[in-house]
């Protein structure tokens, strides 16, 4: 047996994780889906690992030490994003939008429990095969694996990612198809001339909610001082300063008997020293670094949790979660063509948000964001949409979601 300790581990998640990157570059079937470079590159190594148990050959063992760290890390990136300015920039829209994710997310999470408990298998599957990973994807799925697993669902982990491939997968298809049959049918047309959607939809999610904040701030460096260094010390500092009072937190509510995912206390500690800076400028947070810091432990997170799948733990389950995510897709589609389209304003962009609302509520925003960006390219650009769309599926859904999560965790234990 390889036995590898945890910067031996980490040293193999980022060489999976590289693997991915050139393994998508190469398979266009898996850049059309936005299926993630980290969940090809693991995936590939669970299988592996799993063939090799098989032949009886002893598997790999793996030190999962930084595994938790580099999830709390990108989720306390994602709690530096929660500005309440830029909660207000995007008008009542983003409001209006943000308030119907959370309720479907909700519906996801009814629907799902309802339809485990008719086949027999525990409700909090249905969950789990719900909001968890649909609306959250990959790395909401795999930070909530443990808790679901201590609730006494076997092999939480597989059954997460599993889901969330699936929904990649899904957003992606459908998504678009959702989309033209809107624009088509009611014959839609962009409120301004066409001018450049092309380069509108090359625009990542990240990128477009970054667009409405202020630069990042670049101090006068000292004699001989490397001034990207020391913002790049800031946001380190930064975000581990919010993690470390982020455990704080979580301890009181462990102390109170709430069950809450690692990364909840961080999330709340980053938002609150974003809106405090926002407020003072005490701090100047460099928002993009921090961005960059948090993608960057997500990709690392997700090549180290899918290595250590455990797929044949799932076997007895896979009917169930088959029919429970036909069940789901077809809940997002229907809800897309009717009750988004006409709450979003029942105009061009809110046939544009309905692509995209399709894609990060089965898949990811990287899904929204590319069905929003075949659309605009086709038909035309819808600035509304790519404001709403990306501050919702970006930044704001994951902390509502871990909400509903958490009710819905709590009241099937």
């Amino acid at each position: 047996m390889i036995t590898l300790d945890f910067v031996g581990t980490l040293a193999a998640a980022g060489l999976v994780l590289f693997a991915g990157y050139a393994i998508q570059s190469r398979v266009g079937l898996l850049a059309r889906y936005n299926i993630p470079a980290p969940v090809v590159g693991g995936l590939l190594v669970a299988l592996g690992i799993t063939v090799l148990r098989v032949l009886g050959q002893p598997p790999v063992s793996f030190d999962t030490t930084l595994q938790a760290p580099l999830m709390i890390a990108f989720f306390t990136a994602i709690g530096f994003g929660a500005s309440v300015p830029l909660l207000r920039s995007g008008g009542p829209a983003v409001a209006v939008f943000l308030a119907l994710a959370t309720g479907v997310a909700v519906l996801q999470n009814v629907v799902g429990a309802a339809v485990a408990a008719g086949l027999g298998v525990p409700p909090l599957v249905g969950v789990l095969a719900g909001s968890v990973t649909l609306t959250g994807g990959p790395a909401t799925g795999l930070a909530f694996a443990p808790l679901f697993e201590q609730a006494g669902v076997k092999g939480a982990s597989t059954l997460a990612v599993a889901s969330a491939m699936v929904g990649i997968v899904a957003g992606g298809i459908i998504g678009g198809p959702v989309g033209t049959f809107l624009i088509e049918r009611r014959r839609l047309r962009p409120a301004e001339p066409v001018a450049g959607p092309a380069a509108q939809a090359a625009v990542t999610a990240s990128d477009t909610v970054l667009a409405l904040e202020p630069p990042d701030p670049v101090p006068p460096p000292l004699a001989g001082e490397d001034p990207g260094a020391r913002a790049l010390l800031k946001g380190l500092v930064s975000l581990l300063s919010a993690m470390a009072v982020g455990s704080w937190i979580g301890a009181g509510f462990t102390a109170a008997g709430l069950t809450l995912p690692a990364y909840i206390g961080a999330m709340l500690a980053a938002a609150a020293l974003r809106n405090l800076d926002d407020v003072t400028g005490w701090i100047r947070l460099p928002h993009r670094l921090l961005d960059d810091l948090g993608n960057a432990a997500l990709a690392l997170f997700i090549a180290m949790a899918l290595m250590t799948l455990r797929l044949w733990e799932i076997a007895n389950l896979a009917l169930p979660l088959a029919v429970i995510l036909v069940v789901q897709v077809a809940l997002i589609a229907a809800l897309c063509l009717w009750p988004t389209f006409r709450l979003m304003g029942r105009d061009y962009d809110a046939a544009v948000m309905s692509s995209g609302f399709c894609g990060f509520m089965l898949g990811t925003t990287a899904n929204a964001m590319a069905n929003m960006g075949a659309l605009t390219e086709k038909f035309g650009p819808a600035p509304r949409a790519y404001l709403v769309v990306p501050m919702v599926g970006a930044f704001f859904i994951d902390f509502t979601n871990a909400v509903v999560i958490t009710a819905f965790l709590n009241f099937f234990q």
